[in-house]
């Protein structure tokens, strides 16, 4: 079953019509045609979705010396970002770490939140960061590797959460620049109401509408897919484009890579005759500073961390 657009919605629910194997291939497919896909019955409490979503809403109406107290010493510039020259209509927080009640804990106290807020906020982390990993290993698995789980126990994890605010005079601008995502899965709770988010069909190279599915998420390849697959996975290229005159909350969650050591494909992604290392090892970190250095957000750095510059993805 594909959305408008054909972005591909894939049911992670198995049953005797949607068998394991039946949704692999989806998602494999999805992985390298689309490089993005939304998924239903993806375990995630409805009730705590809505919920989250009343707690985001309330932490963005906070007064900006409140908001700035959200710094992050872990990923430089993760923390809160006010709108700038670059992205005038987008603010949002960070939280690296989403898993970790610890990191939890401190970005709450950051932010006077209430114990019913911090309380929705570990659940949600912990519910999104456990759902990062299922369908990471389901996309391993897709592949032909077994035992999935094993690449991914020891990755970080950050989630963000964003607000754009629209005007009647912003209609027809873009929201947040093109970009890729840096990361190896993003999982998306987009605003139930308020469309906007775009991504380009890799094949036409022009931008198809995501429209708002309450319920479901939204799941984005980034970068680090895209080498960690050895180039068989794709990686999608977004904006978020102004609709209406009104303001769009989302919650962005995503797995980044490994906390400590390099990114590379797992050996059984190669081989010199077909398939050929793509990418030169690197951390996770040295690739997001890369990217800021070199102000290359929509996949741009890849080329220079490549093996063989003549390969074609």
């Amino acid at each position: 079953m594909t959305s408008s657009n054909n972005i591909p919605l894939i049911d992670l629910r198995e049953s005797a019509e949607n068998p394991k194997d039946l949704i692999k291939k989806k998602l494999r497919e999805a992985c390298e045609e689309w490089g993005c896909f939304r998924v239903r019955n993806h375990g995630i409490d409805s009730s705590l979705m809505e919920e989250m979503k009343k707690v985001v809403r309330c932490l963005l109406d906070l007064p900006l010396e409140i908001k700035m107290r959200n710094t992050e010493q872990v990923i430089a510039g993760s923390g809160y970002m006010p709108p700038s020259s670059v992205n005038p209509l987008y603010e949002g927080f960070g939280l690296y770490d989403m898993a970790s009640s610890h990191a939890v804990q401190s970005f709450c106290s950051q932010l006077d939140s209430s114990p019913h807020q911090t309380k929705v906020i570990e659940a949600y982390g912990k519910a999104i960061h456990e759902l990062l990993i299922d369908v990471s290993v389901k996309m391993t698995e897709s592949l032909g590797l077994e035992e999935g789980d094993g690449y991914f126990k020891e990755w970080a994890s950050q989630f963000r959460i964003n607000k754009y605010s629209f005007t009647p005079e912003t209609i027809g601008s873009s929201g947040v620049r093109i970009h890729t995502d840096s990361s190896f899965l993003t999982i998306l709770q987009d605003d139930e109401h308020v469309g906007g988010l775009q991504v380009m069909n890799n094949k036409s190279g022009s931008f198809v509408d995501v429209p708002p599915c309450p319920g479901s998420l939204f799941a984005i390849l980034g970068d680090i897919a895209h080498v960690w697959s050895n180039g068989r996975f794709g990686m999608v290229k977004h904006r978020v484009w102004c609709k209406e005159a009104s303001v769009r909350v989302s919650i962005a969650s995503f797995l980044l890579g490994p906390k400590e050591g390099d990114i590379e494909a797992p050996e059984e992604l190669v081989d010199s005759d077909h398939h050929p290392r793509l990418f030169l090892p690197f951390s996770y970190e040295h690739y997001r500073k890369l990217r800021v250095s070199q102000k290359m957000h929509a996949g741009e750095a890849l080329a220079l961390v490549r093996v063989i510059s003549t390969a074609s993805d």
